[in-house]
């Protein structure tokens, strides 16, 4: 995971990458939890949604991981 990309001559890390990943992966989660009425059950919706943004920066930095 440690290095980087050229992305059009602009040399971007990995983990910023990633983290844009992660970022629509959350948007997309948070969407569908939404829809099906989850935030009426989370206490602090702020804080649950971080927690869901570094559960899914970690899964997508392993899955990399694993196929790198």
């Amino acid at each position: 995971m440690i290095g980087q990309t050229s992305v059009y001559g602009l040399y971007l890390p990995w983990l910023m990458l990633l983290a844009l990943g992660a970022f629509f992966a959350l948007w997309g989660v948070r969407r569908l939890l939404a829809s099906a009425g989850i935030y009426r059950w989370v206490w602090h919706p702020a804080l649950f949604d971080l927690a869901l943004y570094v559960l899914l920066l970690y899964g997508i930095s392993r899955v990399s991981i694993l196929l790198h």
